[in-house]
């Protein structure tokens, strides 16, 4: 029986929303400000996405630009007002100045999140030891994704590191979905559908225009297609 693989696409507002769900996204990944790589958006944006669509919705929780976490008791607060608002999924993911992970944030933060699922996001390429950093995370609950490109440069250059720890999947830290996004054309899709990876996140490619532009249904419905026969 085939398995539909999930597509997640980059939602800045209820606009860009409603083209993705349109286009057949499976998933949301909402932030503000991608001047800085994504960062958590308000209440009020959240809430009026929500309201627009009804596929899931995953949040980010980053504060500033960079992988350090900043102020952890701020990022607690936002993440509690954000479930008070009905958010249930979320993104986050943070370093510390040698490249580990930094675990005492994350673990507050999780603690905030209370079960709800989430996804380490791309501050993973930028770790001193991936391996390590998975395995300090295996226990965490909600974790049940990975957003990587398999190296900070992209997905053509971390193609190899992604098809390697796909063929890891079911080992300890190698049970949570990999999502492959950062760089990610429609030419990778047939090697990583082909290694079993099933989870594709997409932002520039669904903005043919540039992001200041809004998300086009057309070129989301053409992703969508591409990860019809998995």
């Amino acid at each position: 029986m085939s398995k539909r693989a999930v597509l997640e696409v980059i939602a800045l507002d209820a606009e860009d929303a409603i083209a993705a769900q349109a286009g057949g996204a499976d998933r949301l990944e909402l932030v503000t400000d991608m001047a800085a790589d994504g960062l958590t958006p308000s209440v009020a944006t959240f809430t009026a996405i929500r309201a627009a669509v009804d596929i899931d919705l995953r949040v980010m929780l980053r504060l500033t630009d960079g992988f350090a976490a900043g102020d952890v008791d701020r990022l607690v607060r936002t993440a509690g007002e954000l479930r008070a608002a009905g958010a249930d999924q979320f993104v986050l993911g943070f370093l510390d100045a040698e490249g580990g992970v930094d675990l005492p944030a994350v673990e507050r933060l999780v603690a905030e999140l209370d079960g709800c699922p989430w996804t380490f996001h791309r501050a993973l390429d930028h770790a001193a030891d991936r391996d390590a950093l998975r395995k300090q995370l295996a226990d965490l609950p909600g974790l049940d994704t990975y957003l990587t490109a398999g190296s900070p440069k992209g997905v053509e250059t971390g193609l190899p590191t992604l098809l390697a720890e796909a063929a890891r999947a079911g080992e300890p830290g190698y049970e949570q979905q990999v999502l492959v996004g950062g760089g990610l054309g429609l030419e990778h899709v047939p090697q990583l559908l082909s290694a079993g990876i099933d989870g594709f996140h997409i932002g520039g490619a669904a903005r043919p225009k540039g992001w200041d532009h809004p998300v086009s249904a057309k070129a989301v419905r053409e992703w969508r297609r591409a990860l019809q026969d998995l």
